[in-house]
């Protein structure tokens, strides 16, 4: 099955795909070690449109937000 995400609000639409790519970069680019994408093992998002927000939480463990759009 072939399947897509969107987030459309206020005039704005992001697919999902490019949601959980923003959030693995932040994963690698942010880690104070050497990270991977591979050792990411639970993503967990929360998109909030209202707030122009994304909230993450890696691992269960490491939380934080960035921009939506």
């Amino acid at each position: 099955m072939k399947s897509t995400f969107n987030v459309q609000f206020a005039g704005s639409t992001v697919e999902y795909k490019e949601v959980i790519a923003a959030a693995k970069k932040i994963w690698v680019d942010e880690g104070n070690q050497n990270r991977l994408v591979k050792d990411l093992t639970q993503l967990d998002l929360y998109v909030k449109p209202e707030e122009n927000k994304v909230y993450y939480v890696f691992n269960g463990e490491e939380s934080g937000d960035f921009p939506l759009y």
